[in-house]
């Protein structure tokens, strides 16, 4: 099976061109882990994801509090297919100097289990007590030492993103990649520079909450009740799903002309970008299988069009 691929950067490691966002594994205090799902329906997820061809899965020190890379580190051990893991550091106010990096990129492969991680992504621009050179010097002496392939960040404004990369080219070290939340419903980084700033330095995005926490689906219909987080997001109101209904519409008009859900459809668009590569989550095999739907085929340019227009109408 041929899977289609993309570059971590313009000359980077090739992963496919869909990946597997892992914040809900493991992690109780957003997501409820153990409450009505546990480690036999994210591994189901995993293995699921594995089997339609994914082998690119995102995660970070942070989710679970370690434990997000637990499992898949177990998980790997299952399978004889190689996967590429992009995980993240977390500057917080009580790490400083070189050696909380090293010390963090140490910790993070022993509960992966590997030897080297694909990429290693800084999780957000805050600087506290650690200067972006001393931190971005830390990791491009990882990639020397060959613990890390690729060295990305998350969050970054394109200013930021400017300056990160200066400093790793002067380390000989490309930045591969800014994650940052981009989808049908959340465009910030066309309007904000960053999307031509890592097209122009040659930085992959990863775009996470690619179905903007579900919208995307097309299963929340304007009678919908919130509840939880849902209640405090007006998109979840009956107005704001109103207001989004020309978007599912032609969204699903698209699907049924592919035989695809709105769901595929929204991921597939994110594909059909140059240099982005979505990162839908998955708790289950379902949701694995489902957004692995959204590879194999391709919208025209024209269809790509109308869904820019009419999504940036409805924002």
């Amino acid at each position: 099976m041929t899977v289609q691929t993309k570059t971590l950067g313009k000359d980077g490691v090739s992963v496919t061109a869909l990946g597997l966002g892992t914040w809900a594994w493991g992690d109780k205090l957003f997501w409820n882990y153990g409450d009505r799902y546990g480690q036999e329906q994210v591994e189901s997820a995993f293995t699921a994801g594995v089997e339609a061809g994914i082998t690119f899965f995102d995660t970070a020190e942070v989710y679970g509090l370690g434990e997000s890379e637990n499992l898949l580190g177990r998980f790997m051990k299952k399978t004889a297919q190689h996967i590429d893991i992009a995980t993240k550091y977390g500057p917080a106010p009580w790490r400083f100097g070189g050696d909380a990096v090293h010390d963090a990129v140490t910790n993070s492969l022993k509960r992966l289990q590997l030897n080297q991680i694909t990429l290693y992504q800084v999780h957000w621009p805050f600087t506290f007590l650690m200067s972006q050179e001393t931190l971005l010097n830390a990791l491009a002496e990882e990639v020397k030492r060959g613990r890390i392939t690729a060295v990305g960040v998350s969050n970054y404004s394109a200013e930021a993103m400017k300056q990160a990369a200066d400093i790793l080219a002067k380390k000989g070290v490309p930045l591969a990649v800014n994650q940052v939340q981009y989808s049908l419903l959340y465009r910030n980084i066309e309007r904000e520079g960053i999307k031509k700033t890592a097209d122009d330095l040659g930085v992959t995005i990863l775009a996470y909450s690619p179905l903007a926490q579900g919208l995307l689906t097309g299963k929340y219909k304007p009678d919908y009740k919130p509840d939880g987080a849902r209640k405090l997001d007006p998109r979840f109101s009956e107005g704001g799903l109103k207001k989004i209904a020309p978007l599912l519409d032609l969204l699903t008009q698209l699907g049924q002309k592919y035989g695809k859900t709105p769901a595929q459809v929204s991921l597939n668009w994110l594909i059909a970008k140059p240099n982005v590569i979505p990162i839908p989550g998955a708790k289950t095999a379902q949701q694995a299988k489902d957004n692995a739907g959204a590879l194999g085929w391709e919208l025209t340019g024209e269809e790509v069009k109308q869904l820019d227009e009419i999504s940036l109408r409805v924002l």
